[in-house]
């Protein structure tokens, strides 16, 4: 019986012998469980709702052909069709119950998908906090004596209430940021040592670190610095100017800035690039990324943070990392969006709406990548 409800909901057999009766039943009792963690997506009940979309017009009228039994059965459904429209129309809406209970479920599935999905970023986040808090205590630091919150130049993230809650919920957990960092590593391999300025929570030093890259950061936030200790990774608080300024000229391969340059005002960030290529051996590789402004839905993230200083389109940052003295610089963009409009069959329109895609959804990030002179 368990392998004829399969076949029949996998739409194997023809209309007449589903048991659409027992459909509804199974149907009830999925609402009443709610979604399985064996099937997140609701790819079986996406099935179920198609196959019951497929039978739900019931209709006596059907193709009966040509000839002497053609002209037969057309009679015969004239004859009939005060018994059959009535039984038929009691099935639409016996089938339309079905359609909607179908898709009752299917948003049930979704809303708690999406509460399971903020429910473990909120874990993670806490995870992440507790573990700054205790970090923080040992190190003696956030503002209990040992040392200032925050060195940074203005605008400062002492200005925000817990800072490092707000970088957690914006740019993600360490996981995620892992993740969209790792492909960095291959940049930097041949190019230690690495310095990360603004290192945060220290994913790229640690990902450098298990690729057998020598790497260590600076970050101006205390919080930032005391997680990344507690990950013992090579970290200190530090301005990045200062820093710079009492590194050995060409003593370094690599530097990395990720979601640094947009907190910089101008004139820092040009003394920092200045800096960048007095402190990089030659051939040195300078990768630094940003939000991409030309972006609609990047601007978004831009201005969530208040302590960014201005948004800088690629071409500005290219040009300034030339004026700056690297021999080479070149832009990559990076994170494009998931969504995109569907493009029609229509030539004209589609180039039109090929057109909004690139405006609307360009990639969210960019990635100056500069080098010195060889």
């Amino acid at each position: 019986m368990r392998e004829e409800k399969n076949r029949a909901a996998a739409g194997v057999f023809p209309p007449e012998e589903i048991d659409v009766a027992a459909l509804y039943e199974q149907l009830r009792a999925e609402l009443r469980r709610g979604p399985s963690d064996g099937d997140p997506a609701g790819a079986g009940m996406a099935a179920t709702r198609a196959l019951a979309e497929r039978f739900w017009p019931v209709t006596a009228e059907r193709e009966v052909g040509g000839g002497p039994k053609g002209f037969v059965k057309r009679v015969l459904r004239k004859l009939m069709r005060w018994y059959v429209d009535p039984l038929a129309a009691d099935q639409r809406i016996f089938n339309d119950s079905v359609l909607k209970l179908l898709d009752a479920l299917s948003e049930r599935g979704d809303d708690a998908g999406a509460a399971r999905e903020r429910a473990e970023r909120l874990v993670r986040e806490l995870e992440e906090r507790l573990a700054r808090l205790e970090r923080r205590g040992r190190a003696g630091g956030g503002g209990t004596g040992a040392g200032p919150v925050t060195v940074a130049t203005q605008p400062s993230a002492a200005a925000v209430p817990d800072y490092f809650a707000f970088e957690s919920r914006m740019r993600g957990s360490v996981e995620s940021v892992r993740e969209r960092q790792r492909g960095y590593v291959d940049d930097f391999r041949g190019q230690a040592p690495v310095l990360d300025v603004g290192c945060g929570r220290g994913e790229l030093v640690a990902l450098l670190g298990e690729a057998g890259v020598e790497a260590r950061g600076i970050d101006a936030d205390a919080d930032m610095v005391a997680y990344a200790r507690g990950e013992r990774l090579d970290v200190e608080q530090a301005d990045a100017v200062l820093y710079l300024e009492g590194v050995t000229d060409g003593s370094l391969g690599g530097i990395f800035m990720g979601q640094v340059v947009e907190h910089l005002p101008p004139a820092t960030l040009v003394r920092v690039l200045e800096l960048a290529v007095a402190k990089l051996r030659p051939g040195g590789l300078l990768v630094a990324e940003t939000i991409n402004p030309l972006s609609p839905l990047a601007l978004r993230n831009y201005f969530a943070d208040l302590t960014h200083a201005q948004p800088l389109v690629p071409e500005t940052l290219e040009l300034l990392a030339r004026q700056a003295g690297f021999a080479e610089a070149g832009i990559r963009f990076l994170n494009e969006p998931a969504e995109r409009l569907t493009e029609p069959d229509d030539p004209v329109i589609a180039a039109n709406v090929r057109r909004l895609n690139e405006l609307l959804f360009g990639p969210l990030d960019y990635a100056l990548v500069a080098r010195t002179s060889s």
